[in-house]
């Protein structure tokens, strides 16, 4: 993910907002607008989302809300994540001030009132997910690229990954989030992550469409209207590894996974564990950890709530620091992780990212209902 830094501009040039809200006919648009820094979060941009959703919410003549992303690249790469960077080392509150409100607007999607769509063409990653894979009408295209990478910079999949990644009843999951594998349209709706494939040069033609729909308008209006631009998905690549996902994938500890892995012996397991070899050891067993604990749980904002906790930790994480040096800082792609391997990683270790946060992000309204 590329640093929040942009390029000299003119002095008299003018700042361009980092979000673009308005309306659209009776569409409510949010367009995040960062395409040199592939629409990564920032937390202004995340209180902007907020307000824009009170703002439509309350409006009697907006039907749906729509997010998208400007530039060709993708939808959101991801929260920003050298500020999180430059700010632990700083002890900033602003890190920490970024996750909370985020994740809060992460549980809020789930339970709009309203229907909210989301493009998710092109690059669609961490931060990317949280505001898009909670909507109720969630739109792939042949661009789309969608990934939880963050084992890969001694972080872990967050924004409820561990409530979105485990509804399944197969370890696709476990997969994505300890390996960071791209998955492709096909992929992202047979795991139940997308519910429409429409063609990239369809979208704004179907926005257009959207924009004329009736308000109030019902689920099922959008539905009719998205179906009317949709094609069938292209084929599920992943799908022909599930039976040997959820073998290899099945166990409870890092370690058994590996063996597995090691012991298979077919051309997948082979490169699936090399892929595991680059990633943060601390960060694979507090990210297994993590989704098999949100498994259990029957509500997002749980989730949401362990993850938060586990943040604190993060910012005193060697292997979180030297992650966003090697892929952003000095960008030499080769992090030292502490531990170095995942024999090393002990319970203690572990449990540090499991103290539950002093300061909750819900006090007494989770778990609303039944929704995505």
């Amino acid at each position: 993910m590329p640093s929040t830094s942009d390029a000299a501009k003119p002095l008299d040039a003018a700042p361009q907002p980092q979000t673009l809200i308005g309306h659209t006919g009776t569409l409510g648009r949010i367009r995040l607008n960062r395409p040199k820094a592939l629409n990564s979060l920032t937390l202004s941009m995340v209180r902007d989302i907020e307000k824009a959703l009170d703002v439509f919410e309350a409006d009697p003549e907006v039907a749906a809300v729509l997010i998208s992303g400007e530039g060709e690249r993708g939808l959101c790469a991801g929260g920003d994540i050298r500020m999180i960077y430059d700010g632990g080392k700083a002890g900033s509150q602003e890190p920490v001030d970024f996750w909370r409100e985020e994740y809060r607007m992460n549980a809020r999607l789930r339970w709009l009132e309203k229907p909210y769509i989301a493009f998710m063409d092109g690059i669609v990653m961490g931060g990317g997910v949280g505001v898009s894979v909670f909507g109720s009408h969630r739109v792939v295209t042949e661009r789309t690229r969608f990934a939880m990478p963050e084992t890969g910079i001694g972080f872990f999949p967050d924004v409820g990954a561990s409530w979105f990644l485990t509804r399944q009843q197969n370890e696709l999951g476990t997969f994505a989030a300890l390996t960071g594998e791209q998955l492709t349209a096909g992929d992202v709706i047979a795991f139940g992550l997308a519910d429409s494939y429409v063609p990239s040069d369809s979208l704004p033609a179907l926005a257009e469409k959207l924009s004329s729909l009736p308000a109030p308008a019902s689920r099922a209006d959008v539905s009719a209207t998205i179906a009317a631009f949709a094609n069938p998905p292209p084929p599920a690549e992943m799908a022909a590894q599930q039976p040997l996902i959820d073998r290899l994938f099945a166990f409870d500890t890092v370690e058994e996974i590996l063996d597995a892995l090691a012991q298979d012996g077919s051309s997948f397991a082979e490169r699936t564990l090399g892929v595991l070899r680059t990633k943060s050891p601390l960060s694979l067993k507090v990210t297994l950890r993590l989704l098999r604990l949100g498994r259990r749980e029957n509500t997002l904002e749980a989730c949401l709530e362990r993850e938060f906790a586990a943040t604190a930790a993060v910012l005193r994480s060697h292997d979180f620091y030297e992650g966003v040096r090697a892929a952003v800082v000095d960008k030499d792609r080769n992090p030292q992780w502490r531990p170095v391997h995942v024999g090393d990683v002990t319970d203690q270790d572990v449990a540090a990212f499991f103290k539950p946060s002093a300061k909750p992000l819900f006090a007494g309204d989770a778990g609303k209902g039944e929704r995505r």
